[in-house]
């Protein structure tokens, strides 16, 4: 059962880191879309630099929740194969 929660959320952080570039893109035009004439080019630059510096912090923030489910997934695995080693 262990393995199959580290599994998960393995598979739900990784549809996570895949669809930030998409969020990313949406995030970038949002201005654009919404009020074309009163996006002055100051506000737009610090639109486009404060979602850049979001973009890095939660890139940083999968990469480490992913490296952690990794290694829980691995231990699962391994305790699993330990217990099966044991049985026999």
């Amino acid at each position: 059962m262990f393995l199959e929660r580290a599994s998960f959320r393995r598979r739900r952080l990784g549809d996570a880191a895949r669809v930030l570039p998409v969020l990313a893109a949406v995030l970038i035009l949002v201005p654009v879309w919404w009020t074309p004439a009163l996006v002055s080019f100051a506000g737009g630059a610090v639109w486009l630099f404060g979602i850049w510096a979001a973009l890095i912090a939660a890139v940083w923030a999968l990469h480490r929740a992913l490296a952690r489910a990794d290694a829980a997934t691995l231990r699962a695995s391994r305790a699993i194969a330990q217990d099966d080693d044991h049985a026999l």
